[in-house]
C-alpha cells in the first residue's frame, strides 16, 4: 500500500467545465483547505505531464463527464486513482458515487484517501464510463430548455426526445448481448456501464461496479405511448424489460449494427458511427469514494472495496 507521503495529487481543471465558476482557483483553495496543498496543476491539452503519473497517484479532475472520462483513461494506462471534483453540468459519473454535494466534503473525502472499484466500458480505441447513445438519445441534451424545463426539472430531458417523435420515425438495427439477439426498428439505443445519464436520469436497476452493461431500446410508438412508458419507468425507478415499447438487456458484452451508418455519441461527446462493439470491464477503475449507487429498489450500497 503506497504511503500518502509517497503519492503525488495531480489537478486538472476545465475552465469551460459547467458556468466556470469551479476553476482551477476554485479548487485550489477547497484542497488546501482540506490539507493538500500545492498539487502538481495540469492540462489534458498538454500531456508531456502524463508519463510522469506513478501507479497510486491521484488525478483529481475538475470538470464534466468528458473531462473524467480523458481522467479514467489516464488512471487505467498509469494504474492510478481518479478523484473526480464535479464542476459540469450533468457530473452522471459523480453521482455513481454519491460524491457529498459541499466541494469542501468532496476534497475532504479525497484527503482520507477511500476507496472503490468500478467498472468501465471499452468500445474500439476508446471507453466510457455513463453511456453510449445510437438514434434518438444522440440529441443534444442543450435542447431540453424553456417551458419543457421549467414544467419538467430534470424530466425534461425525457420529454423533450419524446416530443421529437413520431410514430414511423426509427432505424433498423441488430442488437445482440451476450447470449440475447434481437433485430428490429427503433427509435433509440443506450448502453450503459453506469446508473446516470443527462443529468441525472436513472438506468433502471444499475450499478457502475456489477460487471455488467445495460442495453435500452426503445421501438417506435405513438407518442403518447411512449410518454405512459416514459413515466412509468422514471417514477417507479424498475426496468419495463421486455414490453411492447422498451426492452432492457444485462450482458458483459453487446454489439449494435444498423442497416446504415448511425452517428454513436458517448458521455455527450460523439465517438464515431455505429457497428458499435462494447465490453464491460469489471472493477478495473479505483475511484475515491465512499459508495456506488445502485438504481432501482435497491438503495445506496457500501461494498467495502477500499
Amino acid at each position: 500500500m503506497q504511503r500518502k507521503d509517497d503519492m503525488t495529487y495531480w489537478l486538472v481543471a476545465n475552465p469551460g467545465a459547467g458556468d466556470g465558476q469551479k476553476d482551477r482557483a476554485f479548487w485550489l483553495e477547497k484542497l488546501a483547505g482540506a490539507g493538500i496543498s500545492n498539487p502538481e496543476c495540469c492540462d489534458f491539452q498538454e500531456q508531456t505531464w502524463e508519463a510522469q503519473v506513478q501507479p497510486g497517484d491521484v488525478v483529481m479532475v475538475a470538470g464534466g463527464d468528458g473531462s473524467v472520462n480523458a481522467g479514467a483513461r489516464l488512471c487505467l494506462e498509469r494504474n492510478a486513482i481518479l478523484a473526480v471534483l464535479p464542476s459540469g453540468t450533468a457530473n452522471d459519473f459523480a453521482r455513481n458515487l454519491d460524491l457529498p454535494e459541499e466541494p469542501a466534503d468532496v476534497c475532504e473525502l479525497v484527503q482520507r484517501g477511500e476507496t472503490q472499484m468500478v467498472d468501465v466500458a471499452e468500445f474500439g480505441g476508446g471507453l466510457f464510463l455513463n453511456v453510449a447513445h445510437v438514434g434518438l438519445g444522440t440529441l443534444p441534451v442543450r435542447e431540453s430548455q424553456g417551458t419543457t424545463k421549467k414544467m419538467f426539472g430534470r424530466f425534461s430531458y425525457g420529454f423533450e426526445l419524446l416530443r421529437r417523435v413520431s410514430a414511423k420515425r426509427g432505424f433498423h438495427a441488430e442488437i445482440t448481448c451476450d447470449q440475447a439477439f434481437l433485430r428490429g426498428r427503433w427509435l433509440s439505443i443506450a448502453v450503459s456501464s453506469g446508473a446516470f445519464f443527462g443529468g441525472g436520469n436513472e438506468i433502471p436497476q444499475a450499478m457502475a461496479d456489477d460487471g455488467l452493461l445495460d442495453v435500452i431500446a426503445v421501438k417506435p410508438r405513438p407518442l403518447v405511448q411512449l410518454l405512459l412508458t416514459f413515466l412509468m419507468v422514471r417514477f417507479s425507478g424498475k426496468s419495463p424489460e421486455r414490453t411492447s415499447t422498451v426492452v432492457h438487456l444485462k450482458g458483459q458484452r453487446c454489439e449494435i449494427l444498423t442497416s446504415r451508418p448511425k452517428t454513436v455519441t458517448v458521455d455527450g461527446d460523439e465517438a464515431g458511427t455505429t457497428p458499435l462493439r462494447v465490453v464491460c470491464r469489471k472493477h478495473c477503475l479505483r475511484v475515491i469514494g465512499t459508495t456506488v449507487v445502485s438504481t432501482g429498489e435497491t438503495a445506496s450500497r457500501q461494498p467495502g472495496l477500499g
